[in-house]
């Protein structure tokens, strides 16, 4: 029953970004109509962990503030949501820097603006969740023990002073995780960790998985990556789409 839970992670919702982390809010409420329509019901994240079953929930990682025109699809569908933020970010709101998206920042900074202190206190006062996605996103793997202490200790540290309120969980970056990584979870204080596909596992509350959308998933191809071979079949769509643009 555990692995028919379903939690969903998005990045961005635009109409202007032009992106594969950014989903139209259409996009977003077709994926969550289908899912409805399978006899999925919304619950929290702690219910998604602690109870399993037949149960969805929506997240969002990197705090960026385009998750706003997702807020009332979520909100006129009866979806509970829960923003993983990088705590280093969230002082000015400036636009994700990882390196990965050098690039795309010099040429549409506005779109990788993230939500500031301010922002995020009024999106709890919506009821969503704010969890941690650590202080600069880094790739925990290549930390030692004591920065990889601090990157998930101090950012669940800054979002408790900052909202006032119980950081609960944590997105690891990238989907990024180990048994270290996970051990480092549990000690900073965290009720439960996600992580995507790679190493997931429903059973375990520091490894549990997501089923991460983009700008080119539609209704078919979430529903595929949702259905219980969907991390293989995904694979194997991906690869075709690769193909075609190549033949293109």
């Amino acid at each position: 029953m555990r692995r028919r839970t379903v939690v969903l992670c998005y990045h961005a919702i635009s109409d202007e970004w032009r992106h594969d982390l950014a989903v139209t809010p259409r996009a977003l409420e077709l994926h969550l109509r289908s899912l409805l329509l399978r006899g999925f019901r919304p619950v929290s994240a702690g219910e998604a962990v602690e109870r399993g079953g037949r149960a969805l929930h929506v997240t969002f990682d990197d705090g960026f503030r385009n998750v706003g025109p997702g807020l009332p699809v979520l909100e006129r569908l009866g979806i509970p949501a829960t923003v993983f933020v990088v705590t280093s970010y969230a002082g000015d709101g400036g636009p994700v820097g990882v390196p990965e998206l050098a690039a795309e920042r010099d040429r549409h900074a506005e779109h990788l603006a993230t939500m500031d202190w301010d922002a995020l206190r009024a999106l709890v006062e919506r009821g969503v969740e704010v969890g941690s996605h650590t202080v600069t996103h880094a790739h925990l793997g290549r930390l030692d023990d004591a920065e990889l202490a601090r990157e998930l200790r101090d950012s669940r540290g800054r979002c408790e002073d900052e909202l006032g309120r119980p950081c609960r969980y944590l997105a690891y970056p990238y989907g990024e995780h180990d048994e270290r990584a996970q051990r480092a979870a549990r000690a900073a204080g965290y009720r439960a960790a996600f992580a995507l596909a790679s190493g997931a596992d429903a059973r375990n509350r520091y490894a549990f998985p997501r089923v991460d959308l983009y700008g080119y998933d539609g209704v078919v191809r979430a529903s595929v990556k949702t259905s219980p071979l969907g991390r293989p079949l995904a694979k194997a769509l991906w690869r075709l789409r690769r193909v075609g643009r190549g033949a293109a």
